[in-house]
């Protein structure tokens, strides 16, 4: 018996090899360079993957290098193209917040040992060794892998593949925060659950729809749809199945819960990635499933989806209204945002609007926006601190616009792009979403998308306020540390469980600091954030506030490439 080996295209699915290369690299990295070498050399390394793998896919997007490729498992398509450098792009701004050390007294914001219990001895002596963990480096590596595997997944065995590949190393990273071990670790093991749960949905339903069909490929799938053959049930369940886990990822009413625990306990660079680079996955592989695969049912699964996304875009805004915590507020401001990309979605349109924009195009370009705005405020919440880190409480941020209107100018920016106030790319976006909503059928859809809107903007523009209007609020507080100290204690850098190590000192205010810059009030050296933030994170901050306003006032060249990356190969 003759085997005939497999053909891969390997210039066209080169992004994916060299990101998992880099990935591998990054495990070897671990195993063979020296411990106090290991960090320079991650950072090294998965910066240059990040831009080698976007050139790449610049190049192979320009040269319309398209085509189904492993063995029909993967669509490398335009949409997979635009994702792809959608999601280098994101990663790579994502990444200047990890590689973050100097607001932690020269360690990074994970874990020195993951394995250790929090509070413990053994915590307590990797603290003071200044350990930290550098294999977050590959394991964001090997999860955007899955997250472009997700993206450009032809068949349903290949999306539960990269389901998981891009999942596993999430559930871990979250835990690795080092302060709030505890709440680190709570939000990883929810989100641990809860994603397998979803998991199991879907690969039931990916179970069904192959006894639909009788394969795995989204094209056939397509094809049985039409041919109208099987049985209706399995049909529909399936669909349900694959769509619970897909809507699961993306954060939408009622998969939503797991959203605001995880996104607060994980540390804050790992939010800025998920929040921006989970969604482009998640969203990009919903609309191939039900666009490729099942839009001969579209009739069914529109209302569906129609439903939830005014679900998501109201439960998101109400619940966000009620939040005193920044990241908390974030949270649920990406869920409502799931909503407003679900609207195009189900809008199901090939072409509308002045711009010729499809469901497709300008769910792309939300996406864009959106991600960039949202990593740039994470990247804005990691500066705001007072002694015990990240000062997420929204009532600490009163008045900080007259001491740095700087930084609250750019926190404002990415508010007003998530409200959807004219000459940010949000804006845009918006609109965009709207008239694919419009021109698929959904005319009541973008009403209720309007007022929500309107809902919405108010929490946005109420953080505003308490930026540039509320007046400072004053708490007596301990800071603990040595007095005239350079650095950290155990105590102030790691989970406020351990002791010693300097005398105590009291503080008259507790103080906000800007990557260590002193405020209103005195602030003890040996308090957590005692040096400025490095250049990355500021400059992870000021490439997202370019990015929104530039997409904002000009739009068009954003707005080509999702025009030209609107139509799925099959």
């Amino acid at each position: 018996m003759e085997i005939t080996a497999p053909t891969l295209e390997y210039l066209r699915l080169l992004p994916l090899i060299l990101v998992f290369a880099g990935a591998c690299l990054g495990v070897l990295v671990e195993a063979v360079v020296p411990r106090r070498l290991r960090w320079p050399v991650q950072v090294g390394l998965t910066l240059l993957t990040l831009v080698v793998a976007l050139a790449v896919t610049v190049t192979g997007f320009r040269d319309a290098d398209t085509g189904i490729s492993a063995v029909g498992a993967l669509a490398v398509d335009d949409p997979s193209y635009f994702a792809w450098m959608a999601l280098l792009g994101l990663g790579l701004l994502s990444l200047l917040l990890f590689t973050e050390r100097t607001l932690n007294g020269g360690v990074s914001a994970f874990a020195p040992q993951a394995a250790a219990v929090p509070g413990s001895a053994d915590e307590e002596l990797a603290l003071r060794a200044r350990t930290e963990h550098s294999e977050v480096y590959p394991l964001v590596l090997f999860s955007l892998f899955g997250m472009m595997l997700f993206a450009s997944a032809n068949d349903l065995l290949m999306l539960f593949v990269a389901l998981e590949v891009l999942s596993l190393p999430l559930y871990l990273i979250c835990t690795l925060a080092r302060r709030r071990r505890l709440l680190s670790q709570e939000a990883g093991l929810k989100y641990f659950m809860l994603g397998a749960l979803a998991s199991a949905f879907f690969l039931y339903g990916v179970a069904l729809l192959f006894g639909y069909s009788g394969s795995f490929t989204l094209a056939d799938l397509d094809a049985a749809v039409t041919r109208g053959t099987g049985s209706d049930w399995m049909l529909l369940a399936g669909l349900a199945g694959v769509v619970v886990g897909l809507l699961f990822k993306i954060g939408a009413v009622p998969f939503h819960a797991w959203t605001p625990d995880v996104y607060t306990g994980a540390p804050t660079a790992v939010t800025a990635f998920m929040s921006a680079c989970t969604k482009v996955a998640a969203v990009v592989a919903l609309l191939r499933v039900l666009y490729v695969g099942l839009g001969g049912i579209r009739w069914d699964w529109q209302p569906l989806i129609a439903v939830v996304a005014v679900l998501t875009m109201a439960v998101g805004s109400l619940l966000a209204i009620t939040q005193d915590d920044v990241k908390r507020m974030l949270a649920y401001s990406s869920v409502t945002h799931a909503g407003f990309m679900l609207t195009a979605v189900s809008g199901a349109s090939l072409a509308g609007g002045p711009r010729q924009l499809s469901s497709v195009g300008s769910t792309l370009f939300y996406l864009v926006a959106y991600g960039v705005a949202s990593i740039g405020a994470f990247a804005v919440v990691t500066l705001v601190r007072d002694r015990n880190g990240e000062a997420s409480r929204l009532s600490d941020w009163a008045g900080l616009g007259r001491r740095h209107p700087w930084l609250a100018g750019a926190f404002s920016v990415f508010m007003l792009s998530f409200a959807g106030i004219p000459l940010t790319s949000g804006f845009i976006a918006k609109v965009s979403v709207f008239e694919s909503a419009w021109s698929g059928g959904f005319p009541w859809l973008v009403v209720a998308g309007v007022v929500l809107s309107l809902l919405a903007a108010y929490f946005y523009l109420r953080v505003i306020v308490t930026l540039f209007f509320a007046e400072p609020t004053e708490r007596p507080t301990q800071v603990r540390g040595a007095a005239g100290g350079g650095g950290p204690t155990p105590a102030a850098s790691g989970t406020g469980t351990g002791g010693g190590g300097g005398a105590t000192a009291m503080a008259t205010t507790d103080v906000l600091q800007l990557g260590g810059e002193r405020t209103a009030a005195s602030v003890d050296p040996g308090a957590v954030g005692a040096g400025r933030a490095s250049v990355a994170t500021y400059g992870a901050v000021a490439v997202a506030v370019v990015v929104t306003i530039v997409f904002g006032l000009v739009p068009g060249p954003l707005l080509e490439l999702a025009v030209q990356a609107g139509v799925f190969l099959r």
